[in-house]
């Protein structure tokens, strides 16, 4: 999802943090592909070429359903791949990388290898030993991926904080997607964490998206505090959103609002369960999201 976000609104999205994930456009509307060819290529499924990737991308922008892709050529790209992660491969990554390569200068990317870590979010000091691939997916690897992400992105250039500060407030989402967050499998509350200093003064923006099964729905509030964000914002100025998705299981809602999405661990949509401009900016969860990040970047004396 984070992909995504970089490259629908690359004009404004300036860097991005790739764990464990592949390129953009990977799974090409097909839950088949996600599943095999975009976590662990094989008999089952390949890897799309990277041309391929790229005429898709180049074809989204010619039509304006994504920012101009020159945008990319400023961006920061900062990737991680465990080296015991089975559920994305490392070959899935590394395409990632190749795929931001054909935009993004090299010295402008950067790819974390060598911690032996499974598939979760990787931090310093919280969550599972840092091997397994388990629930809630967060591993103490010994090694600060939040903040090793937030430096090579130029957003982070102070030490953390000792313990996080700011405020981690729950804001409600449905507003942001048309009323209806249940519809495109987002939960009603999703999380913002404030500093201190971002109480009086403008500060930038991070969105950290949670992964698989890592929703509010299924650990509560574990990965907005633990994932390792908050300290940087402290020391650094930004404002860091975390919105919400949740799982469904197919028909849900009453009557004429009733949708059909079947997404059962609760991931971003990466291929396609909200409709076939998911990877765009037209994409209803790109959309709710981008409408979040507006409504933060709004002076004070405009919000409500």
């Amino acid at each position: 999802m984070a992909v995504q976000m970089q490259v629908a609104h690359s004009a404004t999205v300036h860097g991005v943090g790739v764990i464990g994930a592949g390129p953009y456009y990977c799974a090409q509307d097909s839950v088949f592909a996600a599943m095999y060819g975009c976590m662990t290529p094989g008999f089952w499924g390949r890897l799309p070429a990277t041309a391929t990737l790229k005429s898709a991308t180049e074809s989204f922008a010619a039509s304006g359903s994504i920012d101009a892709t020159s945008n990319l050529g400023s961006a920061r790209v900062w990737l991680f791949s465990g080296t015991k992660d089975t559920t994305v491969k490392p070959a899935v990554v590394a395409a990632a990388a190749a795929y931001f390569g054909q935009y993004v200068p090299q010295t402008s990317i950067a790819m974390e290898r060598s911690i032996p870590a499974g598939h979760a979010m990787i931090t310093a000091d919280a969550g599972s030993a840092c091997g397994i691939t388990a629930p809630p997916y967060i591993n103490d690897c010994d090694f600060d991926a939040a903040g090793a992400l937030l430096k090579f992105l130029r957003a982070a250039t102070q030490p953390p904080s000792s313990a996080s500060q700011g405020k981690l407030i729950a804001f409600d989402q449905r507003e942001f997607a048309g009323g209806d967050a249940y519809a495109i499998s987002m939960d009603d509350a999703g999380y913002v964490y404030v500093p201190q200093a971002c109480e009086r003064e403008r500060c930038r923006i991070h969105v950290a998206f949670h992964g698989c099964e890592q929703g509010a729905e299924t650990i509560g509030d574990l990965f907005a505090r633990t994932a390792g964000y908050n300290r940087w914002a402290d020391t650094n100025r930004l404002v860091v959103l975390y919105p919400q998705a949740i799982a469904r299981y197919g028909w849900g809602g009453f009557g004429w609002n009733a949708t059909f999405v079947f997404n059962p661990k609760g991931c971003w949509d990466w291929w396609g369960y909200t409709g076939p401009d998911y990877a765009t900016r037209n994409g209803a969860q790109i959309r709710a999201v981008q409408a979040m990040i507006d409504r933060l970047a709004r002076s004070r004396s405009a919000n409500p």
